[in-house]
């Protein structure tokens, strides 16, 4: 875990609550620069950043860290204006925890967290798969025009060739499609 906060005491406070609740590897720094560097350099599994910290603030700081690493980030924070939470939220940011800080809350931030976390990333592959399959999509409706036009057949004979082609030599539909585009068009 990665602890950031400008506040050595906050920091000690949170580091022995960490321990406590197990966490063995507990990285510390007091400012958001510090935090991207250490997060880039070490690969934390999670990262609990005050929010107003000096030069770069922990939601920055987040914004960096996400672009690289798809791990949870926890704000600390003793200010939770709408503004705040806004961006927040629009950084990736997975759970809020406020000062001072209540032993109750940790745990449970944590947790959601990274179930958070984890079904971002589920969501981001679905949607990468749903791209995929449309793109793929419009290439065999392209290469099936095409094959409509330059033979004259209709588009159930163009869709029934396009699979025999794949199916003879081992290809996909798209691999097929897209060698289609290249040859006839």
């Amino acid at each position: 875990v990665l602890i950031c906060d400008d506040e050595p005491i906050i920091r000690k406070s949170l580091k022995n609550k960490l321990a406590d609740l197990g966490f063995d590897e507990i990285l510390e720094c007091g400012d958001g620069d510090a935090a991207v560097e250490k997060a880039l350099g070490e690969f934390p599994d999670l990262a609990i950043l005050d929010v107003a910290m000096p030069g770069k603030d922990g939601i920055t700081a987040a914004r960096e860290i996400r672009k690289k690493l798809k791990i949870p980030i926890i704000l600390l924070t003793a200010c939770y204006d709408p503004e705040t939470v806004k961006r927040a939220g629009e950084s990736g940011i997975a759970a809020f925890l406020t000062k001072p800080l209540r032993e109750q809350d940790l745990w449970p931030a944590i947790e959601m967290a990274f179930a958070h976390a984890e079904e971002v990333e589920a969501l981001k592959e679905k949607v990468e798969d749903l791209q995929e399959t449309l793109e793929s999509r419009k290439i065999v409706e392209k290469a099936k025009g095409v094959l409509m036009k330059t033979h004259g057949l209709s588009e159930p004979e163009a869709f029934r060739k396009m699979q025999k082609l794949a199916m003879d030599k081992r290809k996909s539909l798209r691999q097929i499609a897209e060698a289609i585009l290249l040859t006839e068009s």
